[in-house]
């Protein structure tokens, strides 16, 4: 035992035990050659499911913040009103939710105000009320 423990703490053992416990193949069987398709897939997998990663990434950063393509326009017309045969008032809304109001012109555009939300809402008109009975007849009243 002790013939053992001074080669390996002097430091000596290293190739002594790398040597000894080396094994040979028998004379007869071949070497194991690595495998082209073997290697194949060991780089294909591994690269196949990194990119799998990337596009789930990709996906859940586009529905968590919003984050679109090259072909998301950032503004969107709402409604043109003319005013004159060349002048238009366009009201433009934003990709982050905020509404203005622009003047078009043949000479330029000009910015009028930003909207409120409560200024895109229509206002609800009532139901005509049906004109007022004539009495005893049930017939109305035409004017």
């Amino acid at each position: 035992m002790p013939a053992i423990l001074i080669p390996l703490v002097c430091g000596w053992a290293g190739p002594v035990l790398a040597a000894a416990t080396a094994s040979t193949p028998a004379a007869g069987a071949p070497a194991d050659a690595p495998s082209m398709t073997g290697e194949l897939l060991g780089i294909v997998l591994p690269l196949a499911l990194i990119i799998l990663a990337l596009f789930a990434v990709l996906h859940v950063a586009r529905r968590r913040f919003g984050l679109t393509g090259q072909n998301a326009t950032p503004l969107t017309i709402l409604q043109i009103l003319p005013v004159g045969p060349r002048e238009r008032i366009v009201l433009v809304k934003s990709r982050s939710g905020r509404v203005f109001a622009v003047g078009v012109a043949g000479q330029g555009v000009t910015f009028i105000t930003d909207l409120d939300p409560g200024d895109l809402v229509a206002p609800e008109t009532p139901e005509p009320a049906a004109p007022p009975a004539v009495e005893g007849t049930g017939i109305p009243r035409s004017r």
